[in-house]
């Protein structure tokens, strides 16, 4: 089985370590809101055509691992989980949203964002093997 996947016109593994925090890095992702906040992950990620490969949630901040397709820009992918999981968490717990300092706001404005791959000699010996192929296949049409 290979770790790429395949769309109409490409196949693809594109895989990325995000990072982010509530606003002040509030210790608030706890109990019931994390469960909601990874609950929401998990939703919005799967309406986006990606797949969460790891999630862990900190007191104050989510480590998420994720596969995303090319289609789909990492701004797009975080506005929407960043918005949608805010928007769910101040209906579900009121209270979060009483508390002055958060405004309208529960995630800080930035996030880490790092991609995830094969490292640079695995690519080499990729790129050096795919010339040799391509080398024996142009001797093998040229011989007939």
């Amino acid at each position: 089985m290979s770790r790429f996947e395949k769309l109409t016109h490409v196949i693809w593994h594109c895989q990325y370590h995000i990072v982010w925090v509530p606003k002040y890095r509030f210790r608030v992702l706890t109990g019931a809101v994390k469960a909601e906040v990874h609950n929401s992950i998990q939703v919005f990620c799967s309406q986006l055509g990606c797949t969460v490969v790891e999630l862990n949630i900190q007191s104050d901040h989510v480590h998420l691992l994720v596969k995303v397709p090319p289609k789909v820009s990492i701004s797009t992918l975080l506005g929407t989980l960043k918005g949608r999981t805010a928007l769910r968490l101040f209906t579900r717990f009121p209270y979060l949203k009483k508390k002055p300092y958060w405004g309208n706001h529960f995630w800080s404005k930035g996030y880490c964002v790092d991609t995830v791959g094969v490292d640079a000699e695995m690519i080499r010996k990729y790129v050096k093997y795919q010339e040799k192929k391509e080398r024996l296949q142009q001797e093998i049409d040229f011989r007939k």
